[in-house]
This record gives structure tokens, sequence and C-alpha cells, in this order.
């Protein structure tokens, strides 16, 4: 396997290498061809889809599949397939990331040196589920001039495979290679793939904590890491109730088996007999079970909670109310669920999301500029959110065109991840005198060069 894992490997780096002398205005084109092409290969792709929605909800009756992993296969709504399109569009629109210069000096009388946005090169990108995930990457990693092998989960392999054929399809019409864009199919495959950190400059896995962690113990090449959405809504005491209504509603059930979905509402003390009846209200009108601590739970049985949310006509209310597990809070519920706590303070609040969230999104609902301000710095997570749906947490929301993952790491990118986020640089150094320039005529002695460092204007480079 490995043999076969290092020609993948190595065909790829060959055609980032190759890729490298083509205008940039090349991937625009290829762009445009798999839009194309995709709309051409509607029919088949979305019978393939079907074939694997098929075979996905008969796992998750048999109970060998979450039924979380279900809802994120389907491609056959009109909204989501439009969505794809869109997305190709809306990253071929984009400004080109490569080729920009972010410092520029002379160091010496027409000694310039540039520093210029580049490709990272090879990307390893390991998703579960999502198939429409094909797309995006590759639509990504065509922009930012970066070659891309796939691997998306076994339950969406027709839908994949369907897409990695127009893809190439597409681009068996343009100048860049086929080999720009590949996928592989099995998990013994990318275990050997992640052995070539000779042709492999980054590994990219979307997936849960397991899989991240697994990923960067299996391998030397570098890893982005995208790990669990552990994403949490607080109800700060300056919260109005309306919008907390809204927020956390969305919040939860927007898509609740995506990462940036709410997993635990954080309810200050003060909002017990008061906010918290019509959040939960709210809730429990959606079909949201609630894991309560004592505090929320003990609030919405007493007199003036029953008084609020009457079971005449609020029957959840008897069977969606239950007390949390210790290991509510820790937990990415990927459904209506949510794990709801009582704190007494927002430093309690940000101390309670440090500790147990995944460094995601999270959100405050507060009135009080104070409060948000205190939240956004204090919370140590990619997106800190004030009054807004932690659902918002997307590349294509951000105006990125479209997104390789959510990145909870710290280093090179972080949060939504669209093309800055794949692209490195390099340091150009040109010399314009006609004997060239060599460190042996600088220093500090008589008659020795002194180096200038005077900045140059350009975004861009002259040559």
């Amino acid at each position: 396997m490995s043999s076969g894992a290092e020609a993948i490997a190595k065909v790829a780096k060959a055609a980032f290498e190759v890729s490298q002398l083509i205008a940039a205005a090349e991937r625009v084109h290829a762009l445009h061809e798999i839009k194309k092409e995709l709309e051409m290969n509607k029919q088949a792709i979305l019978s393939a889809n079907e074939q694997d929605m098929a075979h996905a909800e008969a796992e998750a009756a048999a109970g060998r599949l979450a039924p979380s992993l279900v809802k994120r296969l389907d491609l056959r709504s009109v909204e989501k397939w439009d969505a794809i399109l869109q997305g190709i569009s809306d990253v071929a629109a984009l400004p080109d990331p490569t080729g920009t210069v972010s410092y520029a000096r002379e160091l010496h009388d027409n000694l310039e040196l540039y520093r210029v946005s580049c490709p990272i090169g090879v990307l390893l990108i390991i998703f579960e589920a999502r198939p429409e995930v094909v797309v995006n990457i590759a639509a990504l990693a065509l922009r930012s001039g970066n070659a891309a092998i796939l691997k998306g989960g076994k339950e969406s392999a027709r839908t994949a495979a369907e897409l990695t054929r127009s893809i190439q399809s597409a681009l068996a019409r343009t100048r860049l290679p086929v080999a720009f864009i590949q996928t592989v199919e099995t998990r013994a495959e990318v275990a050997a793939l992640l052995a070539q950190d000779r042709y492999i400059d980054l590994v990219i896995p979307r997936g849960s904590n397991a899989l991240v962690r697994d990923i960067q113990n299996s391998t030397r090449i570098p890893v982005m890491g995208h790990a669990d959405g552990l994403c949490t809504v607080y109800l700060d005491e300056s919260a109005d109730r309306e919008k907390a209504k809204r927020v956390v509603v969305d919040s939860k059930i927007n898509y609740p088996a995506a990462c940036n979905a709410a997993e635990t509402l954080l309810v200050h003390e003060s909002l017990l007999d008061s906010v918290w009846f019509g959040v939960a209200g709210a809730l429990l009108a959606a079909d949201v079970r609630l894991l309560c601590d004592g505090p929320t739970l003990s609030s919405l049985n007493s007199p003036a909670g029953l008084a609020a949310l009457p079971l005449a006509t609020n029957p959840n209310l008897a069977t969606h109310v239950v007390p949390a597990p210790p290991e509510a809070y820790t937990t990415e519920h990927l459904a209506l669920t949510l794990a709801v706590r009582t704190v007494p303070s927002l430093p309690a609040a940000i101390a309670h999301i440090n500790a147990h969230g995944s460094h995601h999104t999270d959100c405050i609902v507060a009135e009080s500029e104070a409060a948000a301000s205190a939240f956004v710095r204090g919370v140590d997570s990619a997106g800190t959110f004030v009054n807004a749906s932690t659902r918002f947490a997307d590349g294509f929301r951000y105006g990125f065109g479209a997104e390789v993952g959510i990145s909870t790491g710290r280093i090179h990118a972080r949060g939504p991840v669209g093309l800055d986020g794949l692209v490195t640089y390099k340091y150009i150094l040109r010399s314009k005198d006609a004997q060239g320039h060599i460190v042996g005529e600088f220093g500090s002695g008589s008659g020795k060069k002194q180096y200038t460092h005077q900045p140059i204007t350009a975004t861009e480079l002259p040559f």
C-alpha cells in the first residue's frame, strides 16, 4: 500500500510544481469549468447521493450509524445544491491570495528583498460524511494554488466518486494537471499517505476530536486541527429576553448536526425566574431536550416555572427536561439536545467555557457592553460572538467563499480556514547590481558596505 500511496503523493507534488508556472487566471478558468461540469452531471451525482443516503439510513436504522451523520450526507435539497455551485463562483471571484507582497525593503543600493505569499504545496484533507466538502476544498485548493488529496467518509463514497469525476473532467479542459485534485477511498491509503512527508506538506482533518488526535499521533506532517464543536451560549445578567430566545434557539436548531451548533447553555443565576423561562419555553417548543443542572431544573419545576410554562401548553416540559449527567457539558450532542448550567457570574461563565469547551465558537447574549467586551477577550476560542448565533461561524458566511474547516489551533490559521489560511510566504531577494551582491562586502570595517533597510512600496513583485 505504501508504494501506491507514494505514487499518489508523488503525482500530487509533481502537479503542484507544474502549476506554479501557470498563470493564476487559469485556476479561475478551471473553477468555472468545474461548475459547468457539475451542472451537466447533476443527475448522476444526485443518483449516487441517493444510493449513499439509502445505505446510510439502513445503517442508522440498525444502530450502526449516528442519525446526525445521515443528515450531513444529503445533497438533494435545492438549497444545498445551489449553495455548492454558488460557493464555486464566490471562490472564483475572490482576489488571488498568492503573489501578494507583505514586506519589501531595499537592503542596499539595488539589493531588494520581498516577502511574497505563495501556496503551501500538497494538502491531504480528511473529512467525515459531508460529500460537498469535496467541491468546497477543491475550489479553495485551486484558487490558492495548492494540490489536494481528499479522503471522505465511506458513507459518502459514491457521491464523492461522482464529484471527483466531474472535477477531473473539468481539469482535463484546462492547462492544469488532472492530478491536481485527487481522492482516495480507504483508511489504509490514508495511513500510508500520512507517512509521505516528503511530498505532502499539510494534513487537515475535519471530524471528531478522536480523528484529529489519531492523525496528529500518526504523522510527521504538520496538522491543522479541527476538533469537536463544543459551542456555548452564555446568557448574561443583562440579557434581553426576546434576543436571548432568538439567538439560543437558532444556535441549537438551525442545523444541530453542525460543528458550530450550540451544545451548552450557561444561564446567569439572576435570570432563573425570568429570561430562563422564556428561553426554555422556546427550546421546548422546538423539540429540544434539555439536560439541566439542579438550579435550572428546580426553577422550571417551581410554582413560578409551572405558571410561566404550564404543562397544558408545554407538554414537552414533562418529557424533554431531565437532570444533566456529568458528561453532558463535554459532549458534542449533534442533535436536538442541549446541556444547561447555572453560573454565578461572567468570570464563572468564561472559566467554564475555557475549561469544558473546544475553543471553537462561543456567544454571549448581553446588553452590557462591559460584559460583552470582557467575554470576547476572556474566552479563548477561535470565534467569540455577541448577540449573534454561533451558526455564523462559517467560511461562506464570513465571505471566504467556502472553507476547508474550522481550525481550533492557534498557529498559522484559526477559525474558518479560507484562502488566507491556505497560503504561506517566501522571501525573494534580487540584486540589480552589475556584479551582483555578496555578504563579504558588508560589515563594520573601513570600506565595508552598510545595510540601508529602506522601505519599498510594492504590493506585488516588480518582475
